[in-house]
């Protein structure tokens, strides 16, 4: 069973409102953009994935996709991930995000989702409302109330404010409306922050200290990324002197700086997303590292609705998977707008948990209309 054809899509899927990402402060998004991807074997087989897009990047390296990829055997899965991770890594493109799509397919041939070809651990998660704006406290306030009516026990605030005061209201704010009973997340966006686009602080040591030590006071689950990804050091030195846990990963390339995260003591949780960090072998491999060092792997899922599929399978799969983020900012970055490339929408229970697809492979059908309805696709 080989690969005979790759076809994508770039798609910008309409927003129902201007969305303001933390992440990229000053730049705000009107549509989900993705590449969606079909690859079809020589039986016929098809399996689905998708990686983010800003613009038409995608079109440069999709035919370095094909000539790498066409004709290597589905089920050689290290083996194609190593040329992804190798090939494309030197000219700056993170491919492997095409890698599920070969799951997809080993799932549909053996009839069972990819979460129980992993190892099966679990077939629901608790999941956390991953809001994605900065705004002020009342309106954080206002959205964690809609949250929890919706059925959300946790929530993940950004914080990125010009002061650190500002930061610290936020929490405040929250704790003090929600009460005891909700768990709070929050996100500082410094792992890979971009720089020089607003007025947004990128923090130091210092500053990462200082708003940990505050999230103690406010019983903070964990803090997100709180420094640049790749300064080993300041992780360790953090995770030492405050009790809230941290987290990140998200954007880590490879296997190499998550061991040196974890060797040196600087990561409570870690996060790699499989459209981001390397695909669904590569994650599994994180969660099995992260095992060891008793850490717990709690994937950044905030892509689109085939990458939180693919995250939530391999979270099924782990024995150390914790909270499943569930990317929503109410009015702007919804189910509907997420997962338009779906069929239908992945949600919660109303108990507040999130379950794994069942069907086989990751479980999920693709609009195809929709994703030509939206998308233009790559010759």
């Amino acid at each position: 069973m080989r690969i005979e054809k790759i076809e994508a899509w770039i798609c910008h899927f309409p927003l129902p409102a201007p969305f303001a990402p933390s992440w990229v402060p000053g730049v705000p998004s009107e549509a989900n953009s993705c590449v969606v991807y079909r690859i079809t074997t020589s039986d016929g087989v098809q399996g689905a994935a998708a990686g983010i897009a800003v613009f038409e990047e995608a079109a440069g390296y999709v035919p370095i996709l094909r000539a790498y990829l066409s004709g290597r055997e589905v089920t050689s899965v290290e083996d194609i991930l190593k040329t992804l991770r190798s090939s494309t890594q030197v000219l700056g493109y993170r491919a492997w995000h095409v890698e599920p799509a070969l799951w997809d397919i080993i799932g549909k041939v053996a009839g069972l989702p990819v979460y129980k070809l992993l190892g099966g651990a679990r077939d629901r998660l608790q999941a956390y409302a991953s809001t994605g704006e900065l705004k002020l406290p009342a309106q954080h306030v206002e959205t964690c109330e809609q949250l929890r009516d919706l059925g959300f026990r946790a929530v993940k605030l950004r914080v990125r404010h010009p002061s650190i005061a500002e930061d610290i209201a936020v929490v405040e704010a929250v704790r003090e409306a929600m009460g005891d009973d909700f768990t709070i997340m929050v996100d500082a966006n410094q792992g890979w922050r971009v720089h020089g686009l607003g007025p947004y602080p990128e923090w130091d040591f210092k500053r990462a200290l200082r708003f940990a030590q505050a999230c103690e006071e406010l019983d903070v689950y964990w803090l997100e990324e709180p420094l640049y990804q790749h300064d080993y050091e300041g992780y360790a030195a953090l995770r030492g002197q405050t009790d809230v846990r941290i987290a990140g990963g998200e954007m880590l390339a490879d296997l190499h700086p998550f061991r040196e995260l974890l060797v040196r003591g600087g990561l409570d949780i870690v996060q790699p997303d499989v459209a981001l960090s390397g695909g669904i072998l590569f994650s599994r491999k994180i969660a099995i590292l992260a095992e060891t060092f008793g850490a717990e792997y709690a994937p950044h899922t905030w892509t689109n609705g085939l990458g939180l599929a693919a995250n939530l399978h391999c979270m099924g799969a782990a024995a150390n998977a914790g909270w499943c983020e569930f990317p929503f900012e109410p009015g702007s970055w919804v189910p509907e707008a997420r997962d338009a490339m779906l069929t239908r929408t992945l949600d919660i229970d109303p108990d507040g948990a999130i379950a794994v697809p069942q069907g086989p492979g990751l479980g999920v059908e693709v609009d195809w209309e929709a994703v030509a309805a939206h998308g233009t696709e790559v010759a």
